[in-house]
């Protein structure tokens, strides 16, 4: 195995268990001892590739995009693209959340972290593009008015109430099963646009999506020219 290759399967345990740790605080939040001790590795050797702790956390939330963007690259149906955009949220809530708090944190109060930013919006937007494929797509199958933009809204509003309801104890206390929960939003979310269908005088109902690939287009171009 060469060095360099070494180096990035160390830095794949060191950021898996970085969030691993994250998940079990609670709070968002761990010290950089407790995670070398977990990983037995001196501590000196996390900064060979994380300059701060803070850096580690932007990086854990990275790599999380990635994979989000992965799954929503596989080939099938609409439908089932949909509903993989809200299962994203609801089967791990709490990881949902937490990141989505941390990330806050950092844009709000850290600094010098511009670069990784850039590479995490610059992510995000790729994978922006292909969820509007994907929601214009089910719109067109489901034959409904609903624009993208109301519908991309109206199921990242389910995925954060849901998540923030799955990952509550208790309302845990009163609703009881996770699973029946879970398909009943995807269900409410995949029947939604059926209750918007096209009229005969509805024109040009792309032009919604058009506006947004075009923003995240533009969004694109000016990141491509900064320098961070």
């Amino acid at each position: 195995m060469s060095r360099q290759h070494q180096f990035k399967t160390r830095e794949e345990n060191i950021l898996a268990m970085a969030e691993q740790l994250l998940l079990e605080s609670g709070d968002g939040d761990i010290t950089l001892d407790s995670l070398a001790d977990q990983l037995d590795l001196a501590k000196g050797t996390l900064y060979k590739h994380f300059s701060s702790k803070d850096e580690l956390y932007l990086r854990i939330i990275i790599r999380y995009e990635e994979q989000l963007f992965a799954i929503n690259k596989i080939d099938d149906c609409a439908a089932a693209g949909v509903a993989r955009m809200i299962f994203q949220q609801l089967l791990n809530p709490q990881k949902a959340m937490l990141l989505n708090q941390i990330e806050e944190r950092l844009a709000a109060s850290v600094t010098g972290l511009n670069r990784l930013f850039g590479e995490l919006y610059d992510i995000r937007r790729q994978r922006m593009r292909r969820l509007i494929d994907i929601v214009s797509a089910y719109l067109i199958e489901s034959q409904s008015r609903m624009t993208t933009r109301d519908y991309l809204s109206s199921i990242w509003a389910m995925g954060q109430g849901g998540a923030g309801l799955l990952n509550s104890s208790f309302y845990q206390r009163y609703l009881g099963r996770r699973d029946t929960l879970r398909t009943a939003f995807v269900q409410q979310m995949l029947d939604l646009p059926k209750h918007y269908p096209i009229c005969s005088d509805d024109d040009n109902l792309d032009a919604d999506k058009e506006e947004l690939v075009e923003q995240i287009e533009t969004e694109s171009e000016e990141h491509r020219n900064t320098t961070y």
